[in-house]
């Protein structure tokens, strides 16, 4: 069961209206440097700063969410998946989609409270999903000529359906100082490696004896 903090159950509690708006916040890697970076967009009008877990975060707002459909909360280890659109023309979506590397990239769902009297946020905004990207696709609507950005992500139960070379590739290995250890992790198994015995017979009938000791 999900628990709220006082100022934010309170909220729930008065059966007024709730203003609310919804945040994301993407960890992806430039496809430049390799690093990994953080991109923050929300619903609100303006961009805006956020303190999630004591860190202070900024969100780019002014219309970069196009459309984001109810999160509905679910427990258990069951991979849930969420979808929302966001649009291609904001320049911090250009920046997700097209200078970082957004598959499989790191993201958070947050929704923050205001009082609909004075317009303060409530309390620090509480999480409604983590979990990775799963699938960017950037569309036209063939009659409007509307452009959007659709976006599918995975909740965090996902990291237990990825096989290993997706968690560990020569790619991300070279972010530890280039460290290059897994370099032929593609080809392992595949390669035939012969100790202190002859070779099979070449194509022109030869053989080779093996270099092992």
């Amino acid at each position: 069961m999900r628990s709220f903090d006082a100022p934010t159950l309170a909220q729930f509690q008065n059966r007024t209206a709730i203003s609310a708006r919804i945040l994301i916040w993407a960890v992806a890697r430039n496809r430049d440097t390799g690093a990994d970076e953080s991109l923050g967009l929300w619903t609100g009008a303006q961009d805006r700063s956020f303190t999630i877990a004591g860190v202070p975060r900024t969100y780019v707002g002014a219309g970069a969410i196009m459309d984001i459909p109810p999160i509905v909360s679910q427990s258990g280890i069951a991979v849930r998946m969420q979808r929302f659109s966001l649009s291609p023309l904001s320049p911090a979506v250009a920046t997700l989609i097209r200078t970082y590397d957004a598959r499989f990239a790191g993201i958070e769902i947050h929704r923050a409270l205001f009082d609909p009297v004075t317009g303060l946020l409530v309390s620090e905004p509480h999480r409604l999903f983590k979990g990775i990207i799963d699938e960017v696709a950037v569309t036209t609507d063939p009659r409007s000529g509307e452009s959007r950005c659709d976006v599918t992500v995975a909740s965090s139960a996902r990291y237990l359906t990825r096989t290993l070379p997706l968690k560990r590739s020569d790619a991300s290995q070279q972010r530890r100082s280039g460290d290059r250890f897994l370099r032929y992790v593609d080809v392992s198994g595949e390669v035939d490696v012969y100790w202190g015995e002859k070779r099979p017979a070449t194509a022109k009938g030869g053989t080779k004896e093996g270099g092992g000791s």
